[in-house]
């Protein structure tokens, strides 16, 4: 007897995305960039008008995540590596999604936590996926 886990060849193939290309999930080493971009972004800020202070990095970086994954479909560091932010479904993230999803990324765990999909808890939470351009 085989779970269905195993049965999946690729991450994304179960939620119906292809495997490789324009609409396939965005792998690991794609995210963490975009994850470093972002940050070191907010910490240049924080430098600039907070003396680096760690709680306004934290709170630059989740302002960043709340206005772009809504409207552009993608934090700036998504979009520079080819990422763009959607339903499991498909379609806009709407408001409240970006909210869910960042508060749980800024935790950092919920992040860490895959499943074979290679989707964080931050986004089975969100009901989102993250995908290439």
């Amino acid at each position: 007897m085989t779970d269905a886990a195993s049965e999946n060849t690729y991450p994304g193939e179960r939620l119906g995305f292809p495997q490789v290309g324009s609409g396939s999930i965005a792998r690991p080493g794609r995210r963490i960039a975009a994850l470093a971009i972002d940050w070191a972004c907010a910490v240049l800020v924080s430098i600039a008008f907070f003396a680096y202070d760690a709680l306004a990095t934290t709170v630059i970086f989740a302002i960043v995540q709340i206005a772009f994954l809504p409207t552009l479909g993608g934090s700036p560091g998504h979009r520079l590596l080819g990422m763009r932010l959607q339903l499991v479904g498909g379609g806009w993230v709407g408001l409240w999604r970006p909210i869910v999803r960042t508060l749980l990324l800024c935790l950092v765990i919920p992040a860490v936590i895959w499943d074979a999909d290679q989707r964080g808890v931050h986004d089975k939470a969100a009901g989102t996926v993250l995908l290439r351009t």
